[in-house]
Parts: C-alpha cells; sequence; structure tokens
C-alpha cells in the first residue's frame, strides 16, 4: 500500500512543513533554487532524478508557493522555477539540514557558505559570527568545498562562486 501524502491527526507546524518538503528529491529542488539552478532541464541534469518525479515536484512545490513558475521565452513556450519569498524563508532551515548532513559524513565539505558582507562563514545555524548576523539567502555567497564534485554542466558552473538565488547561468 502507498504512503499517504498527509499527516492526518498530526496537529503540529512540523507535519505541516512535511506534507510540502518532505517527499524524496523535494529538499534537493528546493537546495538547487537557492544554488540559482531555474530551468526543468537543469534540474533534470543536477538531480538525476526521474522526469516525471521532478515534474511532480516543481508542481508541488509551486501550489504550495514556494516557488514561482515563471515564463521565460514564448515559442516554444520554456520555464523557470524561481523562490518565491515563502520559499526563501526555507534557507536557514536548509542550510542546518546541509551543515548537519555534513558533519556526520567522512566526506569532507562539498559547499562553503560565506556571508557576502564580511566573508564570514557561516555556522551550522546560518549564523555570521565575524559580524553577529544571520544573513537572508540573497546575502550569502556559496562556492565548492573541498569534497567531491560532480561532473556536468550545472556542477560546472556551480564551481564558480557566487549568490545564492542569482541564476546560475549553464553552458
Amino acid at each position: 500500500m502507498a504512503l499517504g501524502k498527509d499527516y492526518a491527526g498530526q496537529h503540529c507546524g512540523l507535519a505541516r512543513a512535511l506534507e510540502v518538503i518532505g517527499e524524496r528529491w523535494t529538499m534537493l529542488v528546493i537546495r538547487d533554487a537557492f544554488y540559482g539552478v531555474r530551468r526543468f532541464n537543469d534540474f533534470a541534469v543536477q538531480l538525476d532524478a526521474p522526469k516525471a518525479v521532478l515534474t511532480d515536484r516543481l508542481r508541488r512545490l509551486c501550489d504550495a508557493g514556494v516557488l514561482e513558475k515563471r515564463l521565460y521565452r514564448e515559442s516554444p513556450p520554456r520555464y523557470e522555477y524561481v523562490l518565491t519569498p515563502r520559499g526563501e524563508r526555507l534557507w536557514p532551515a536548509l542550510h542546518s539540514l546541509v551543515q548537519w548532513g555534513q558533519e556526520f559524513s567522512e566526506e569532507p565539505v562539498t559547499r562553503v557558505f560565506t556571508h557576502t558582507a564580511c566573508g564570514g562563514r557561516l555556522d551550522g545555524n546560518a549564523f555570521c559570527p565575524e559580524c553577529g548576523l544571520t544573513p537572508p539567502a540573497g546575502d550569502v555567497a556559496t562556492r565548492p568545498g573541498p569534497g567531491p564534485q560532480r561532473d556536468d554542466p550545472v556542477s560546472r558552473a556551480l564551481a564558480a562562486p557566487h549568490r545564492l538565488l542569482e541564476p546560475l547561468v549553464v553552458e
């Protein structure tokens, strides 16, 4: 029997959040949206998710108000997916999960996050100890760490340091 998509009877914020972001691939889609990935084909290349699953996750995230689907070319119609302000509010939670996953991994860190205003490296709570702020995602830069990196067009574009939320230019 397939698992349901909701947590009936669980009356708490975590259950409501998991109904939106708790399915496999969803947090990786959101992670890549923070990194600047916007186009379906770029998500597909970066994630290796089945296209039907990716289509479903993008649709659900748009329906939930986490992503917005925007037309970027009219003929033939092509769309990009951009985090909404609601989606951007996931940054501290996403960053904490990334840091937690790296802390308990034997692999070296794969991404480094710094506060663009002062250059301080963010801690596990997305807090900048250099200036004492928790910067919003748009004020955070990312670059590869010493850990393993994939070799595909999206990963190569991610090799250049850049601000979160800025559109990623994939060659």
